[in-house]
Protein backbone atom coordinates (compact mmCIF):
# COMPACT_ATOMS: atom_id res chain seq x y z
CA UNK A 1 0.00 0.00 0.00
CA UNK A 2 1.45 3.34 -1.07
CA UNK A 3 1.11 6.60 0.86
CA UNK A 4 -1.98 7.74 -1.06
CA UNK A 5 -3.74 4.42 -0.54
CA UNK A 6 -2.82 4.43 3.12
CA UNK A 7 -4.21 7.95 3.59
CA UNK A 8 -7.48 6.93 1.92
CA UNK A 9 -7.77 3.75 3.99
CA UNK A 10 -7.20 5.68 7.21
CA UNK A 11 -9.73 8.33 6.16
CA UNK A 12 -12.44 5.76 5.43
CA UNK A 13 -11.80 3.88 8.65
CA UNK A 14 -12.03 7.10 10.62
CA UNK A 15 -15.29 8.13 8.92
CA UNK A 16 -16.84 4.70 9.49
CA UNK A 17 -15.93 4.91 13.15
CA UNK A 18 -18.19 7.97 13.47
CA UNK A 19 -21.25 5.88 12.57
CA UNK A 20 -22.00 4.68 16.07
CA UNK A 21 -24.76 6.72 17.76
CA UNK A 22 -22.71 6.94 20.95
CA UNK A 23 -19.55 8.24 19.29
CA UNK A 24 -18.45 11.46 21.02
CA UNK A 25 -18.59 13.41 17.77
CA UNK A 26 -22.16 12.27 17.05
CA UNK A 27 -23.31 13.16 20.56
CA UNK A 28 -21.63 16.59 20.46
CA UNK A 29 -22.92 17.16 16.93
CA UNK A 30 -26.52 16.47 17.91
CA UNK A 31 -26.33 19.00 20.73
CA UNK A 32 -24.73 21.58 18.44
CA UNK A 33 -27.37 21.11 15.74
CA UNK A 34 -30.23 21.63 18.16
CA UNK A 35 -28.62 24.85 19.38
CA UNK A 36 -27.75 25.91 15.82
CA UNK A 37 -31.32 25.61 14.60
CA UNK A 38 -32.65 27.60 17.52
CA UNK A 39 -30.03 30.33 16.87
CA UNK A 40 -30.59 30.36 13.05
CA UNK A 41 -26.87 29.66 12.66
CA UNK A 42 -27.25 28.52 9.06
CA UNK A 43 -28.47 31.98 8.01
CA UNK A 44 -25.02 33.49 8.68
CA UNK A 45 -23.08 32.49 5.55
CA UNK A 46 -22.59 33.41 1.93
CA UNK A 47 -21.50 31.37 -1.09
CA UNK A 48 -19.79 33.15 -3.94
CA UNK A 49 -21.11 36.42 -2.50
CA UNK A 50 -24.77 35.38 -2.19
CA UNK A 51 -26.50 34.53 1.12
CA UNK A 52 -26.94 30.78 1.54
CA UNK A 53 -29.24 29.23 4.13
CA UNK A 54 -27.33 25.99 4.67
CA UNK A 55 -25.03 24.36 7.14
CA UNK A 56 -21.51 24.93 5.74
CA UNK A 57 -20.80 21.22 6.12
CA UNK A 58 -23.75 20.37 3.87
CA UNK A 59 -22.40 22.69 1.18
CA UNK A 60 -19.05 20.89 1.42
CA UNK A 61 -20.79 17.52 1.19
CA UNK A 62 -22.71 18.58 -1.92
CA UNK A 63 -19.55 20.01 -3.49
CA UNK A 64 -17.74 16.71 -2.93
CA UNK A 65 -20.56 14.75 -4.54
CA UNK A 66 -20.78 17.13 -7.50
CA UNK A 67 -17.08 16.63 -8.13
CA UNK A 68 -17.52 12.87 -7.81
CA UNK A 69 -20.59 12.58 -10.05
CA UNK A 70 -19.67 15.34 -12.55
CA UNK A 71 -23.34 15.96 -13.43
CA UNK A 72 -24.60 17.69 -16.53
CA UNK A 73 -27.55 19.20 -14.67
CA UNK A 74 -28.21 20.07 -11.02
CA UNK A 75 -31.89 20.60 -10.17
CA UNK A 76 -32.58 22.35 -6.86
CA UNK A 77 -35.99 23.15 -5.42
CA UNK A 78 -35.90 26.21 -3.17
CA UNK A 79 -33.97 29.27 -4.36
CA UNK A 80 -34.19 31.90 -1.58
CA UNK A 81 -31.21 34.29 -2.07
CA UNK A 82 -29.53 31.98 -4.59
CA UNK A 83 -26.37 31.19 -2.65
CA UNK A 84 -26.62 27.46 -3.09
CA UNK A 85 -27.29 27.85 -6.83
CA UNK A 86 -24.17 29.92 -7.40
CA UNK A 87 -22.16 27.55 -5.20
CA UNK A 88 -23.19 24.61 -7.39
CA UNK A 89 -22.57 26.66 -10.55
CA UNK A 90 -19.06 27.56 -9.36
CA UNK A 91 -18.31 23.89 -8.80
CA UNK A 92 -19.60 23.02 -12.27
CA UNK A 93 -17.46 25.82 -13.72
CA UNK A 94 -14.40 24.18 -12.15
CA UNK A 95 -15.49 20.80 -13.53
CA UNK A 96 -15.82 22.39 -16.96
CA UNK A 97 -19.42 21.57 -17.79
CA UNK A 98 -22.92 21.50 -16.36
CA UNK A 99 -25.91 23.68 -15.61
CA UNK A 100 -28.07 24.48 -12.56
CA UNK A 101 -31.87 24.74 -12.64
CA UNK A 102 -33.34 26.50 -9.59
CA UNK A 103 -37.07 26.18 -8.88
CA UNK A 104 -39.07 28.28 -6.42
CA UNK A 105 -42.70 29.23 -6.01
CA UNK A 106 -41.65 32.86 -5.37
CA UNK A 107 -38.36 34.19 -6.71
CA UNK A 108 -38.22 37.70 -5.34
CA UNK A 109 -37.24 40.39 -7.80
CA UNK A 110 -34.14 41.56 -5.91
CA UNK A 111 -32.89 37.99 -5.59
CA UNK A 112 -33.52 37.25 -9.26
CA UNK A 113 -31.61 40.39 -10.29
CA UNK A 114 -28.67 39.52 -8.03
CA UNK A 115 -28.50 35.94 -9.28
CA UNK A 116 -28.74 37.00 -12.92
CA UNK A 117 -25.96 39.56 -12.36
CA UNK A 118 -23.64 37.00 -10.79
CA UNK A 119 -20.54 35.93 -12.78
CA UNK A 120 -21.80 32.34 -12.76
CA UNK A 121 -25.28 33.17 -14.00
CA UNK A 122 -24.33 31.67 -17.36
CA UNK A 123 -24.70 28.26 -15.71
CA UNK A 124 -27.99 29.02 -13.93
CA UNK A 125 -31.61 28.96 -15.09
CA UNK A 126 -34.42 30.09 -12.78
CA UNK A 127 -37.92 28.63 -12.96
CA UNK A 128 -40.70 30.23 -10.91
CA UNK A 129 -43.56 27.99 -9.90
CA UNK A 130 -44.49 25.39 -7.33
CA UNK A 131 -42.12 22.44 -7.63
CA UNK A 132 -45.10 20.07 -7.33
CA UNK A 133 -47.35 21.80 -9.87
CA UNK A 134 -47.87 19.59 -12.95
CA UNK A 135 -46.91 22.44 -15.28
CA UNK A 136 -43.64 23.00 -13.41
CA UNK A 137 -42.87 19.27 -13.37
CA UNK A 138 -43.50 19.05 -17.11
CA UNK A 139 -41.24 22.05 -17.76
CA UNK A 140 -38.46 20.56 -15.63
CA UNK A 141 -38.68 17.20 -17.35
CA UNK A 142 -38.53 18.88 -20.75
CA UNK A 143 -35.54 20.95 -19.65
CA UNK A 144 -33.78 17.91 -18.16
CA UNK A 145 -34.27 15.85 -21.33
CA UNK A 146 -31.37 17.75 -22.91
CA UNK A 147 -28.96 16.51 -20.23
CA UNK A 148 -27.59 13.08 -19.42
CA UNK A 149 -26.52 12.98 -15.76
CA UNK A 150 -28.92 14.74 -13.39
CA UNK A 151 -28.27 15.53 -9.71
CA UNK A 152 -31.27 16.60 -7.59
CA UNK A 153 -31.43 18.62 -4.35
CA UNK A 154 -34.79 19.07 -2.58
CA UNK A 155 -34.94 22.04 -0.20
CA UNK A 156 -38.28 23.84 -0.43
CA UNK A 157 -41.43 23.07 1.58
CA UNK A 158 -40.45 20.39 4.13
CA UNK A 159 -43.84 18.77 4.75
CA UNK A 160 -44.31 15.05 4.12
CA UNK A 161 -46.77 15.48 1.25
CA UNK A 162 -44.73 18.15 -0.54
CA UNK A 163 -41.43 16.29 -0.35
CA UNK A 164 -43.08 13.01 -1.36
CA UNK A 165 -44.53 14.74 -4.41
CA UNK A 166 -41.11 16.22 -5.24
CA UNK A 167 -39.48 12.81 -4.92
CA UNK A 168 -42.03 11.26 -7.23
CA UNK A 169 -41.50 14.07 -9.75
CA UNK A 170 -37.72 14.43 -9.74
CA UNK A 171 -36.01 11.36 -8.24
CA UNK A 172 -36.76 9.29 -11.38
CA UNK A 173 -34.56 11.75 -13.31
CA UNK A 174 -31.51 10.69 -11.29
CA UNK A 175 -29.45 8.02 -13.06
CA UNK A 176 -27.53 5.21 -11.41
CA UNK A 177 -24.48 6.63 -9.64
CA UNK A 178 -25.95 10.10 -9.08
CA UNK A 179 -27.77 11.50 -6.06
CA UNK A 180 -31.04 12.97 -4.84
CA UNK A 181 -30.19 14.97 -1.71
CA UNK A 182 -33.18 15.65 0.55
CA UNK A 183 -32.33 18.37 3.07
CA UNK A 184 -33.82 19.00 6.52
CA UNK A 185 -34.61 15.40 7.39
CA UNK A 186 -33.16 16.46 10.76
CA UNK A 187 -36.61 17.83 11.64
CA UNK A 188 -37.34 14.37 13.05
CA UNK A 189 -34.43 14.65 15.51
CA UNK A 190 -34.99 18.16 16.85
CA UNK A 191 -37.22 19.32 19.68
CA UNK A 192 -40.90 19.62 18.67
CA UNK A 193 -40.92 23.39 19.20
CA UNK A 194 -37.90 24.07 16.95
CA UNK A 195 -40.02 25.35 14.02
CA UNK A 196 -42.86 27.48 15.45
CA UNK A 197 -45.34 28.60 12.84
CA UNK A 198 -44.09 26.12 10.24
CA UNK A 199 -46.36 23.40 8.80
CA UNK A 200 -43.74 20.67 9.17
CA UNK A 201 -42.60 18.84 12.27
CA UNK A 202 -41.95 15.42 13.76
CA UNK A 203 -43.96 12.84 11.82
CA UNK A 204 -44.54 15.28 8.95
CA UNK A 205 -41.13 15.85 7.43
CA UNK A 206 -38.74 15.02 4.60
CA UNK A 207 -37.64 11.87 6.43
CA UNK A 208 -41.15 10.47 6.59
CA UNK A 209 -41.51 11.28 2.88
CA UNK A 210 -38.29 9.41 2.08
CA UNK A 211 -39.54 6.34 3.96
CA UNK A 212 -42.75 6.36 1.93
CA UNK A 213 -41.02 7.00 -1.39
CA UNK A 214 -38.39 4.27 -0.95
CA UNK A 215 -41.19 1.70 -0.80
CA UNK A 216 -41.96 2.72 -4.38
CA UNK A 217 -38.34 3.17 -5.48
CA UNK A 218 -35.92 0.94 -3.55
CA UNK A 219 -33.12 1.75 -6.00
CA UNK A 220 -32.58 5.05 -4.17
CA UNK A 221 -30.60 4.24 -1.02
CA UNK A 222 -29.10 6.41 1.76
CA UNK A 223 -25.35 6.90 1.51
CA UNK A 224 -24.62 6.82 5.23
CA UNK A 225 -20.91 7.37 4.66
CA UNK A 226 -21.65 10.98 3.67
CA UNK A 227 -23.58 11.83 6.83
CA UNK A 228 -21.07 10.01 9.06
CA UNK A 229 -18.27 12.03 7.49
CA UNK A 230 -20.04 15.37 7.88
CA UNK A 231 -21.37 14.71 11.41
CA UNK A 232 -23.03 18.16 11.21
CA UNK A 233 -25.72 17.73 8.55
CA UNK A 234 -29.32 18.76 8.11
CA UNK A 235 -29.91 15.61 6.06
CA UNK A 236 -29.43 12.39 8.06
CA UNK A 237 -30.81 9.64 5.84
CA UNK A 238 -31.27 12.18 3.05
CA UNK A 239 -28.09 11.65 1.01
CA UNK A 240 -29.78 9.29 -1.45
CA UNK A 241 -27.68 7.54 -4.08
CA UNK A 242 -29.25 5.88 -7.08
CA UNK A 243 -28.03 2.25 -7.12
CA UNK A 244 -30.70 0.85 -9.45
CA UNK A 245 -33.27 2.34 -11.82
CA UNK A 246 -36.77 3.04 -10.58
CA UNK A 247 -39.04 0.08 -11.46
CA UNK A 248 -40.34 0.64 -14.98
CA UNK A 249 -43.85 1.92 -15.37
CA UNK A 250 -44.00 3.35 -11.87
CA UNK A 251 -42.71 6.88 -12.40
CA UNK A 252 -45.38 9.46 -11.70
Amino acid sequence: MNAVEQFEAERLARIRSYGGPDHALRVAGAAFLQAAYRAHYMYNFTAQGRPVIQLPTDLVGIQELLWQVQPDLVIETGVAHGGSLVSHAACLEAIGHGHVLGIDIDIRTHNRHAIEAHPRSDRITLLEGSSTDPATIAAVRTFASAFQTVFVILDSNHTHDHVLAELRAYAPLVPVGSYCVVLDTIIEDLAPDTFPGRPWGIGNSPRTAIAAYREEDPGLQPDTLVEHKLVLTSAPGGWLRRVAPRPSGEAS
